[in-house]
């Protein structure tokens, strides 16, 4: 299905990522991937991730450095002259202050939060559309806490809203080149970016009762309909 097509994944963390397990579908389905790292503690978890695929490019790219990402497409653009997708599935706020009130935010973590977030994908999409030269899609990740609010997300909702915002703006710049932006929302799963937040157990619980309400509710109007 992907034989031949290209693609960079940002934001795997370990074996447990959102964006690993994408990267490990798009591999079987014949996808040629570049993985990226932030630094050399995550290499180390990412280096046989990537063999484990087959993956030929590991490039660090740390979204908090200024020009980390410019200077990872032009290492991509050595290796490749066209890229077809990109995974964006990174984001960051200080932990500390994503417990009590969203009011208590600092400038610094509000800047850092919208820059890590948000912004990193609009640079990554401005550099690697340049290089999508058949047409291609990009791809981030969001969460329900961009349109509701959700305990201790706080000011990562708020990135999370805004980078929703930007895939449209974003669409609507890309679109007449072939290129495909899109968000979506994987509802809530244990990865290493979650344990940042407090209480999220209790939030994942919540979701699996209503999932099994919901499960039940089904089959029991499939079973009334039968009969």
């Amino acid at each position: 299905m992907l034989e031949g097509k290209r693609g960079v994944i940002f934001g795997i963390a370990n074996d447990h990522s959102i964006a690993w397990g994408i990267s490990k579908k798009l591999s079987e389905h014949g996808a040629e991937l570049a993985l990226t790292y932030q630094n050399d503690t995550l290499l180390k978890r990412i280096k046989p991730l990537s063999k484990e695929i087959n993956s030929k490019l590991l490039i660090e790219c740390d979204f908090s450095q200024s020009n980390s990402i410019k200077k990872c497409f032009n290492n991509i653009n050595q290796k490749w002259d066209n890229i077809d997708f990109v995974v964006h599935a990174a984001a960051f706020s200080d932990k500390n202050e994503l417990n009590g009130r969203y009011i208590d935010t600092s400038l610094s973590n509000f800047i850092n939060t919208l820059n890590i977030s948000c912004y990193s994908f609009t640079e990554i999409s401005k550099l690697a559309s340049s290089m999508m030269n058949n047409g291609g899609s990009l791809l981030t990740l969001s969460f329900y806490g961009a349109n509701k609010v959700m305990p201790n997300y706080n000011v990562m909702g708020v990135a999370k809203a805004a980078l929703e915002m930007s895939v449209k703006y974003l669409s609507v710049d890309l679109g007449s080149n072939n290129i495909r932006v899109n968000a979506i929302s994987a509802g809530p799963i244990k990865t290493l970016a979650s344990a940042g937040i407090s209480g999220f157990n209790e939030i994942l619980k919540h979701v699996e009762e209503k999932s099994a309400l919901k499960r039940n509710v089904t089959l029991e109007e499939v079973a009334n309909t039968a009969l």
